[in-house]
């Protein structure tokens, strides 16, 4: 106790003696008022010190032969997924027809929940005496070769399902309006499947690496092929004319993600009021390096876009989907991050 007195007793300022002050109303207004000034001040201070300065430099882009990856969560709910996919290509003459990898599909009701998730294809084949290549029944002991109905690109080429059949059509430059025709169709159940998952939507969710160079990608209602170079859909014969292209993008991006970047196509939703066409979204992509206040690097994008719906009414080629039409600004921002300003002879700095 005594060690305790002595230290309530110890203070490095002297006290005066209550004899010669007196306490007054103006007095504690005076204290109340200059602590709390004396508070802003240092709250102000503090967010000064730990405000991190930001230096924006353009640069010219002499990056070249890199890949770029598309990220991207599309809702279309009325498309079903069996009928929907997504075809990339840019001007370097780089096709990709119905990519499959690195993609998600999630079936969804009229409501928007989700039905089932599924990463490829429609189902699984179901194997009874399929018909083989040279026309009769597969027996026990023999390997499974099934016909391509024409599309072969070899005497020994063989088509086990219905997709590879699709597939090998595609490759010719044939459109599939008959499957109901196909062997393999049939057996695994592909009209009955698609019919099934009449009035659903679909979600596809997931990303793409592309060249950087100028190019599209697209979500449409049919696998896509060339014929003498026109871009034709295989549109199936048990499917509406009228396709509804509503949807609405959750997610797109072009590359890593970064603190304070902007997406103009987030949460962006589009409705279909007339017939059907092709919904158009115009992208300039800005090569972008991100450092932090530790020196982190980023390397990704950021985008501008506009965009167009073109009708199918008048347009004979004009083909129902989703088109993403992207470019790249020859200049490259640099966004560099310090708790103090930097100076144009820092070298640490952009």
């Amino acid at each position: 106790m005594e060690i305790l007195n002595k230290l309530r007793n110890l203070d490095a300022y002297p006290k005066i003696n209550e004899d010669f002050y007196s306490r007054t109303l103006s007095g504690g207004l005076i204290t109340i008022v200059s602590s709390i000034t004396i508070l802003l001040l240092f709250i102000s201070e503090l967010r000064l010190y730990l405000y991190a300065a930001t230096e924006t430099k353009l640069t010219v882009d002499t990056a070249r032969g890199e890949t770029l990856r598309v990220n991207f969560d599309v809702t279309f709910p009325h498309l079903a997924c069996s009928i929907l996919s997504i075809d990339a290509m840019d001007i370097s003459g780089e096709q990709h027809y119905d990519i499959r990898h690195d993609i998600m599909k999630r079936r969804l009701d009229h409501l928007g929940n989700v039905i089932e998730s599924r990463s490829d294809g429609i189902g699984g084949p179901k194997i009874d005496r399929p018909l083989q290549r040279h026309g009769g029944r597969l027996d026990h002991n023999e390997t499974y070769c099934g016909s391509c109905y024409g599309a072969e690109m070899s005497d020994d080429e063989c088509c086990n399902s219905c997709e590879e059949v699709r597939e090998a059509y595609r490759k010719k430059g044939w459109a599939l309006t008959n499957p109901e025709m196909i062997d393999q169709c049939k057996r695994e159940g592909f009209i009955e499947k698609v019919k099934e998952e009449a009035g659903e939507g679909c979600n596809m969710e997931g990303f793409l690496e592309v060249n950087k160079v100028a190019g599209s990608f697209h979500f449409a209602p049919a696998k896509s092929f060339y014929q003498s170079n026109i871009h034709l859909f295989d549109l199936m014969a048990f499917q509406t004319e009228n396709s509804n292209i509503s949807h609405r993008i959750n997610k797109l991006s072009f590359g890593q993600k970064f603190p304070g970047v902007v997406n103009p196509l987030d949460g962006v939703e589009w409705t279909q009021q007339t017939s059907s066409g092709m919904y158009q979204y115009f992208i300039k992509v800005v090569p972008t390096i991100y450092k932090d206040i530790r020196g982190r690097k980023i390397n990704s994008n950021q985008f501008s876009v506009t965009e167009h719906f073109r009708s199918a009414d008048g347009f004979t080629q004009s083909l129902p989907g989703v088109f993403f039409f992207y470019d790249f600004s020859p200049i490259k921002v640099s966004e560099c991050y310090s708790c103090f300003k930097i100076k144009p002879s820092d070298k640490h700095g952009c």
